[in-house]
């Protein structure tokens, strides 16, 4: 295994230091080290942060490999500076089985990019009827500890409970797409000014936050680890908010669209901007932050959701709802969060990476940057500003929102157990 000696990087944002990476791990850090052997990457003017870790991504394979594959969606991740993503179990066959989470394991450390942790799904075939094999899925090589039925909210309150109950055997955590399916029926917009102007049917807040409230008290009456996917509302926030000051094991995670997009940009009729949960309101947006930055909104996660061109580039109704967000969100987080004053660069550390991989109880990952500590490093460059190209994306699917916009920043090396998986022309 090769050895690398990064120079001058500013860790977590602070003076500039080296890292020395041996054998897969952090060997040193310090200020002019030294190591003949050492292959050297020049990072002055570069943020050094452990690896980004992403609770909440779609790779699409098995089932829709036309529009990601574990292989593109890894590279997408390591692009954006993630060592780790936990991939979602709304596939085809639907991740409910030992031999399905372990097939998308295998598929991840196959590809090399990141480690590929599955999320198995809570519901058989996620209809939301009967348990899946979750104990198999835990024992399983791929050792599941997130359960979720992402795309579909677990609305049944018996189903919710046994499944909560069954999880504290494994210490695992039941991931909640929080969505009450009787007020969201043909639901296409967020229920408000916007989506009467335009006559699209609403989505509305209490539809999200009806689910959260329900289910933190059905995890504090079992006694389990209840985890809120992509909150999207200031009215969900306070529920959480209120959950948390109980001491109950809830938390949540918010997607970087709803950090930066309103549903204002709906005006357009683009269903680039058509997303579950919706782009909420500009207030919305600010609670979000607001809670990000206090720690009541735990971590942010792509909610990654790539789609083919055929069933994005249609009438807003018809198309599929998700947008692709490896490979920018730590420029989103950075305007968002950073650029406003309410995260620092530790703070960025804390949400995208620390808080994530505690959740998701990934072992290896989200590590202080110590000696020590497996080489999981992301270097970015905070300085550059430029558009968003889809083009240029590993993923192979382009749709985002941000095409043609500006963000700041850029990752320029991504370390996964010491070895590059991105490195932009800084080897000496």
């Amino acid at each position: 295994m090769s050895t690398y000696l990064i120079k001058n990087a500013q860790i977590l944002g602070g003076d500039a230091q080296d890292i020395l990476i041996r054998d897969g791990e952090i060997a040193a850090i310090g200020r002019e080290l030294g190591e003949a052997a050492a292959q050297t990457v020049d990072a002055q003017g570069l943020i050094a942060l452990p690896g980004l870790v992403d609770l909440h991504t779609h790779l699409r394979e098995p089932g829709r490999e036309d529009a990601e594959t574990v292989e593109s969606g890894t590279r997408a991740a390591a692009r954006g500076g993630f060592t780790a993503v936990h991939a979602m179990a709304n596939t085809h066959p639907v991740a409910d089985t030992a031999g399905v989470v372990e097939q998308v394991w295998r598929l991840g450390a196959e590809a090399g990019y990141c480690d590929v942790q599955p999320v198995g799904a809570v519901t058989q075939g996620i209809e939301g009827r009967q348990l899946a094999e979750l104990g198999a899925m835990a024992d399983s090589a791929a050792r599941v500890r997130v359960f979720s039925d992402d795309g579909h909210c677990v609305s049944d309150a018996v189903i919710m409970r046994r499944a909560l109950e069954y999880v504290k055997a494994f210490d695992g955590v039941i991931a909640q797409h929080a969505q009450e399916p009787r007020l969201t029926e043909g639901a296409q917009l967020n229920e408000g000014v916007m989506s009467a102007k335009l006559g699209l049917r609403g989505w509305p807040a209490v539809a999200e936050e009806a689910i959260i409230a329900r289910d933190c008290l059905l995890a504090a009456h079992v006694g389990s680890r209840l985890h809120v996917c992509h909150v999207s509302t200031a009215g969900s926030v306070e529920i959480i908010r209120w959950a948390k000051s109980k001491g109950w094991q809830v938390t949540a995670e918010v997607t970087p669209h709803h950090l930066l997009l309103d549903d204002t940009l709906a005006e357009s009729y683009d269903p680039i901007y058509k997303v579950n949960p919706p782009l909420r309101t500009r207030e919305d947006i600010a609670a979000l932050r607001d809670a990000l930055a206090d720690g009541t909104i735990d971590c942010v996660a792509t909610d990654h959701a790539p789609h083919s061109l055929e069933t994005k580039e249609t009438e807003w109704a018809e198309a599929s709802m998700g947008m692709v967000g490896l490979e920018t969100a730590l420029s989103v987080v950075h305007e968002a969060m950073v650029e406003t004053g309410l995260l620092d660069w530790a703070g960025v550390a804390d949400r995208m990476s620390y808080r994530p991989a505690q959740i998701g109880r990934l072992a290896g990952h989200g590590r202080p940057l110590e000696a020590g500590a497996p080489a999981n490093i992301t270097l970015y460059d905070p300085d550059v500003r430029a558009a968003v190209d889809p083009a240029n994306f590993a993923s192979k699917s382009r749709n985002t929102p941000y095409a043609g916009l500006e963000l700041p920043g850029r990752v320029i090396a991504t370390f996964l157990r010491g070895r590059p998986t991105v490195l932009e022309g800084k080897l000496h």
